[in-house]
């Protein structure tokens, strides 16, 4: 495995004040981009239905290592009346969960430009699934009308394997952090 060299993007407005810095610079994104929507996602990812998590590719580096993703958390999702009645929070599984399928959608990308056609993902007969979460930390809430960014730094990756440090982000103020370790099965 091979380590990645963290982007400099240069086109966007600044973050919000935040306590902890974001895995990567994030003031040169656009983050009201919207690069791939969530049926383009759906060429790249097997998520569906509601265990599709992202709504958006935002941007990503041109080696397709390091992303931006959106999830936009409505009011009418499956966990909204159990989790907890009278005020719905967004599971932190569902939040890891999303930021896998940004790692995944980025892994997969980066496999299709290094193995085969950019444009296109690599008929591998596999998919990519996660096989350890590390460090994991919720620092705050996330409830409907929140938009959740996921940012995805790509650490080390090889024809096979991947290794992500993954941030979620809402109103500027990183509400959870893990890394994500993913394989093609």
């Amino acid at each position: 495995m091979t380590s990645i060299d963290t982007p400099r993007p240069t086109n966007a407005d600044p973050p919000q004040a935040r306590d902890t810095p974001f895995v990567f610079p994030i003031d040169g994104i656009d983050l009201n981009a919207r690069i791939l929507s969530r049926a383009e996602i759906e060429r790249w990812n097997p998520h569906r239905g509601n265990m599709a998590m992202l709504d958006a590719i935002v941007w990503h580096s041109d080696d397709h290592i390091h992303g931006v993703g959106i999830k936009h958390i409505r009011d009418d999702e499956f966990w909204v009346d159990g989790h907890f009645p009278g005020r719905p929070i967004f599971p932190g599984v569902l939040m890891v969960e999303a930021g896998a399928q940004l790692a995944n959608y980025l892994f997969l990308k980066w496999l299709a430009t290094q193995f085969g056609d950019a444009e296109n993902p690599v008929d591998l007969d596999k998919v990519a699934g996660f096989t350890r979460i590390e460090n994991t930390i919720f620092r705050e809430t996330v409830t409907p009308g929140d938009d959740l960014y996921l940012l995805s730094l790509g650490e080390k990756v090889s024809k096979r394997r991947f290794v992500s440090k993954v941030q979620g982000v809402v109103n500027g103020r990183i509400v959870f952090e893990t890394r994500i370790t993913g394989m093609l099965f």
